[in-house]
């Protein structure tokens, strides 16, 4: 597969230059191990997945980073993460030499903690997230952007089964103790069938037969290898009493597909779940222009408890704030925007003065694209590429 540039290489760089070392965390085969040796490919290599090396490691860290020479990239620290106390160190008695130390891992709690206890003010720590449809035109609602998904489309549905089997049995288990994982498997099936609904443990935890504790430790296991996306209300107080439960989604749509049993394009515009992986989907797109380049992870949604909704407010640069609604359909109405132009009146209200309101009715585009239109005064049409591009 010929290589795809990533937006977050430009950071990545920039952070080389300033700090010591780099942390990459992301989930696994987001391409994290690629993306470093592209830019990095006078690095040094080691993968710490072989037993072998891990116990080398162990049993004397000061001699196997003698052994190595920087800049080094480290893949999967989080099997040592102990190796990060013996390289602030190394670091500390010489605190000019950047871009020395540039660390992968796949799990992020683990390895967060790591960074926090040993590396603060030495590591540039960035989340790489699988390809976006800005990085590639072939990331898809079916497919998603996992790197190898992407190259082989045809082998999704052996690739996605291999890897839920792969991330139960490493990751999964790496974390937190799952005794049972067929249990763990029927758990993931009924998350995607609740994927794009507001987060209920209850719910969850009834027809698996399990305590809501555990739903609470499996979800905080998904969510921090980044294998969903829990989406918060918006925190404003408009003068409304506002739901306060988060939203849940499967990260990557093409994920989020397969565990839902459609395999097809065909499928899925018959599937009546095509609404809610559509807004999985640019939720997650989202998302990823934020990480990608350099900005704060902010996106969250609405709901009052009189039924008023819009499916994510996002805040953009400059005081600006966009309300978006996603809708899977190619024909778009007035009604549609109505709800937008509610809350718009709302915000407009009870926040100061001269904040910019972008209101974005999002869609998938017919064969013929239609230019950005105005649905109702203040509200935009827009197919969802050009959206995008808009962040």
């Amino acid at each position: 597969m010929r290589y795809i540039q990533r937006e977050l290489q430009k950071q990545i760089l920039q952070a080389a230059k300033g700090f010591p070392s780099v942390v990459l965390t992301g989930p696994r085969r987001a391409g994290k191990t690629c993306l470093l040796r592209r830019l990095f490919p006078k690095a040094s290599y080691i993968l710490l997945e072989d037993p072998e090396v891990v116990a080398r490691l162990r049993a004397d860290p000061q001699g196997f980073l003698d052994a190595i020479t920087p800049p080094a990239i480290i893949d999967e620290v989080q099997n040592a993460p102990e190796l990060l106390a013996f390289v602030r160190s190394r670091i500390d008695r010489h605190p000019h030499r950047t871009g020395q130390w540039l660390f992968t891992g796949s799990q992020e709690a683990p390895l967060m903690q790591g960074v926090t206890e040993s590396m603060a003010g030495r590591a540039a720590i960035f989340q790489l997230f699988p390809l976006s449809t800005r990085e590639t035109s072939k990331a898809s609602l079916l497919h998603g952007g996992y790197p190898e998904v992407i190259a082989r489309p045809g082998n999704a549905r052996l690739w996605f089964a291999s890897y839920v089997q792969t991330y139960l049995e490493r990751d999964v288990r790496a974390v937190t103790t799952v005794k049972d994982l067929a249990t763990f498997r029927r758990f993931l099936a009924l998350l995607a069938s609740r994927h794009g609904q507001m987060l209920n443990k209850t719910d969850l935890a009834a027809p698996l037969g399990v305590s809501v504790p555990t739903i609470a430790q499996w979800l905080n296991v998904l969510e921090i290898t980044a294998q969903v996306l829990i989406i918060p209300p918006f925190y404003e107080n408009f003068g409304k009493r506002l739901v306060k439960s988060p939203k849940i989604y499967i990260a990557d749509s093409g994920l989020a597909c397969h565990l839902l049993g459609i395999d097809s394009a065909t499928e899925l515009a018959r599937s009546p779940f095509l609404g809610s992986i559509f807004e999985g989907f640019m939720a997650s797109e989202m998302i990823k222009a934020q990480v990608n380049t350099g900005r704060r992870r902010e996106l969250y949604y609405f709901r009052d408890e009189q039924g008023l909704e819009v499916d994510f407010i996002m805040p953009g640069r400059k005081s600006s704030l966009f309300a978006v609604e996603c809708k899977a359909g190619k024909t778009i109405t007035p009604s549609m925007a109505v709800p937008m132009r509610r809350l718009a009146e709302v915000i407009k209200k009870k926040r100061r003065e001269g904040i910019a309101l972008n209101l974005c009715l999002v869609h998938q585009p017919p064969k013929t694209r239609c230019p950005i239109q105005t649905v109702i005064p203040g509200v935009q049409a827009m197919a969802w590429q050009d959206f995008l591009k808009k962040l």
